[in-house]
């Protein structure tokens, strides 16, 4: 205000001037102080102009230079506008780290308007549905996602339960599953989450199936004693029908038995710490083991036998445990006793790799197996022909086995097979678990 009155007085004082130069000596004490009013308001007005220009430019980092009450009008706003923008850039940037957060949650959120047109999306629910997250905003969920399960769920109106749709990768042969929940908030917006549960219900098939077949699997050579059992019990039989049903008896015996140690060993193996690196074994010693088990299991099972042949590296020494590495190395060349004709050949035997870890190797020249078996072998109680695995006295879990122990070795178990030529199975275990011996 102080400023002002001194503008005023300076300004009247120069209209007064200016009325006695011009000869108006009389009019001098009104004229003066107009011509200085009139003066200030002018000026006033364009420093006024310059104030609103510059709010309205939004250029608050460059002010006006001005002076007075307008110099301290512009320093205040342009500290207010300060405060507002560090707020704001505050604000922005938390709701970018939300985002981000959201974006990387391998649960899909969908953000939907009172309308429900997709306002944003992160790349989970992009996947889950198919979206496009730039392409697809502003528009419908219902027209995008065309499952009828879906649109009946939204015409309901009732979400206090998800709904299963298939996703967009479903097939014939693969399961896709996506469970979608909307969830109400603000101003008639919804939140739509979503959840890919396929690997949720393929355990779950997984865990129904290994129950069935472990049942079916006990089931049946029960019923064959049972039968045996009653034969002998209400037939009079000579001594040689006797000892043959006792035989056969003995037979579905062993193989129960056989079935229960495979369960078991798998148990053990899922539910045991991981080996250490602090045994070493000597891999020849596994080897010739392994090999000398495989021979006698051939000379027993038919007619003849096989030409089991040890094509091996010699000189490592492998980190892990004796027992576990017995059991896969031995159910690998049992496999190939039991499903190589006689008088075919079964290699077997370590393999140094590349990246300097060692691979135990069984070739056999059977019958081999069909590409679309090959994906499924390590599943349990899976048999490519149900009746030859049998006859041969597999459990159908010994490549389960295999499986479990080089993953707790840190390695993987890799299959190779072309129908009718033979298979090749191997064992790969990684360079930390194998030492080379000196010379």
């Amino acid at each position: 205000m102080i400023t002002r009155f001194f503008e005023l007085a300076a300004l009247g004082l120069g209209g007064w001037a200016l009325a006695r130069l011009l000869g108006l000596v009389d009019g001098a004490t009104i004229i003066g102080p107009l011509v200085g009013i009139g003066c200030w308001v002018i000026w006033d007005g364009v420093r006024a102009t310059k104030v609103t220009t510059w709010l309205q430019s939004r250029r608050y980092n460059q002010p006006p230079k001005l002076y007075g009450v307008w110099g301290d009008v512009v320093e205040r706003s342009r500290k207010a506008f300060r405060r507002l923008q560090r707020r704001a850039q505050d604000r922005q940037r938390r709701l970018e780290e939300f985002l981000s957060a959201i974006q990387a949650s391998p649960n899909g959120v969908i953000l939907l308007d009172e309308l429900g047109r997709i306002e944003w999306s992160n790349q989970a629910a992009s996947d889950h549905l198919g979206l496009d997250p730039r392409r697809d905003v502003r528009q419908y969920i219902r027209n995008l996602v065309r499952s009828p399960a879906f649109a009946a769920y939204v015409a309901k109106g009732d979400f206090s339960e998800s709904v299963l749709i298939e996703g967009p990768n479903a097939a014939p042969d693969a399961l896709s599953e996506i469970s979608m929940q909307m969830h109400a908030y603000g101003d008639g917006r919804h939140l739509l989450l979503s959840n890919d549960v396929t690997a949720l219900k393929r355990a779950e098939s997984m865990r129904r199936d290994f129950v069935a077949n472990v049942s079916h699997e006990i089931r049946t050579p029960l019923t064959v004693i049972r039968g045996f059992v009653e034969t002998l019990q209400s037939l009079q039989l000579s001594e040689v029908e006797q000892r043959h049903y006792l035989e056969l008896m003995g037979q579905q015996a062993a193989r129960m038995d056989s079935l229960v140690v495979d369960l078991l060993t798998l148990s053990r193996l899922e539910g045991s710490p991981l080996p250490t690196v602090g045994e070493w074994l000597e891999a020849d010693q596994l080897c010739t083991q392994v090999v000398s088990d495989a021979r006698a299991l051939s000379a027993v099972m038919g007619e003849g036998e096989q030409n089991i042949l040890v094509e091996t590296v010699s000189g490592y020494r492998i980190a892990g445990l004796r027992s576990e590495l017995l059991s896969a190395m031995g159910n690998l060349l049992s496999n190939a006793v039991r499903y190589t004709p006689v008088g075919g050949d079964i290699r077997a035997g370590w393999r140094s790799l590349p990246d300097g870890g060692i691979a135990f190797v069984v070739q056999d020249t059977g019958g081999g197996i069909a590409p679309e078996h090959l994906p499924r072998l390590t599943e349990r109680f899976y048999r490519v022909d149900r009746s030859r695995s049998r006859e041969t006295g597999g459990t159908g879990l010994g490549l389960a086995i295999v499986k479990h122990v080089a993953q707790r070795h840190g390695g993987e178990l890799r299959i190779e097979s072309t129908l009718g030529k033979g298979s090749e199975f191997a064992i790969h275990l990684p360079a930390r678990r194998v030492k080379k011996i000196p010379a």
